[in-house]
């Protein structure tokens, strides 16, 4: 009797604490959960973006790692069959993660792979130096070799993956707050920064990491909050500091700002509707806003925001809600507004 056909998966990651908003997404969205842990869930393969999936890995193969190198040896196996009649010119991702709740997993997760790359080195040299933890464009599908370890024997792997956009950035003394990261972290998942000579308006500006963010890419900002900046922000010579309530100010319509940028501390249906209000009187080209959901059901407010009968879904493009790895308990959602 012949076997039927394997089953095609999608084997989602997400922070740890933050797996049942990602499961619950899936739910949403159709897809039945076949298995989960603490930081990941596996469904059906589908094209979708989860605001609480930093990594997609594309029907990822499960492989026992007894040992460090008997794990190591199953790696180099499968990958030197994989890319038997592939070229390697440009760097390639090469990335180890393992689930974070488990004791000492991401210390195996390491040992595992420079023994991986060891035996890499040997085989394939030219091919191992074009090897890299992350490779841009840092959003989008990618083709390399990605393993999770899901406990101290076990370990999923793949050799393409879709990237969220979410990554480590590096901090700048002269940002007034850790808020600077998030920022500099959603540009990677618009696909845009903002350029010199771009209007850029921060609503609940203060301390001032964005406006410093921004001004730092060359942009003109007008900072609005009733709250001094702090830092390099303060007398900036690109940063127009006004004492102002961000839910009072009025867009200036006959010239929209390139750059809404929003951080508020507010309740987050609240900080959608200043959003949409944006949007629908077209006061800005694009905008990067935080929603801190803390104790409230992040999901409903990511079904508004992202419906595509929504304000912004019919309004918008490149519509992205992302958990950030700088983002704590609280998502950031990115979008265009449709020329």
């Amino acid at each position: 009797m012949s076997q039927p056909p394997r089953q095609s998966t999608r084997l989602h990651l997400a922070r740890a604490g933050f797996n049942r908003f990602l499961g619950r997404e899936a739910s949403d969205a159709g897809l039945p959960i076949i298995a989960q842990g603490p930081t990941w869930v596996l469904t059906p393969a589908a094209d979708m973006e989860f605001c609480f999936a930093y990594l997609g890995m594309i029907d990822a193969a499960e492989f026992r790692g007894d040992s460090v190198n008997l794990a190591a040896k199953s790696l180099l196996d499968y990958f030197l069959k994989s890319c038997a009649d592939e070229k390697f010119v440009n760097p390639w991702s090469l990335q180890f993660r393992a689930d974070e709740t488990v004791a000492g997993l991401t210390r195996r997760a390491t040992a595992v792979e420079r023994t991986f790359k060891d035996a890499l080195v040997k085989r394939l040299a030219r091919v191992a130096k074009l090897a890299r933890p992350q490779v841009e464009p840092p959003i989008g599908r990618q083709r390399g070799l990605f393993v999770f370890w899901t406990n101290f024997y076990t370990m999923m792997v793949c050799r393409e993956a879709i990237l969220g956009g979410q990554r480590r950035m590096a901090d700048d003394p002269g940002a007034p707050s850790r808020s600077y990261l998030k920022l500099e972290e959603a540009y990677g998942v618009l696909g845009r920064e903002p350029q010199a000579g771009e209007k850029v308006v921060d609503l609940g500006a203060a301390p001032g990491g964005w406006s410093f963010s921004a001004a730092k890419h060359g942009a003109s900002v007008l900072a609005l909050d009733n709250g001094p900046l702090k830092g390099a922000a303060l007398d900036h010579p690109l940063i127009r500091h006004e004492q102002s309530d961000a839910f009072r100010y009025v867009p200036e319509t006959d010239e929209p700002c390139d750059w809404l940028l929003c951080d508020v501390v507010d309740e987050p249906d609240k900080v959608l509707a200043l959003l949409e209000r944006w949007v629908t009187q077209r006061g800005c080209r694009r905008f990067v806003v935080n929603f801190k959901f803390g104790h409230t059901d992040p999901l409903p407010l990511l079904r508004q925001a992202l419906s595509p009968k929504g304000v912004l879904g019919r309004s918008c493009v490149n519509l992205r809600a992302r958990h950030l790895f700088h983002d704590r308990e609280e998502f950031t959602l990115v979008g265009e507004l449709r020329a």
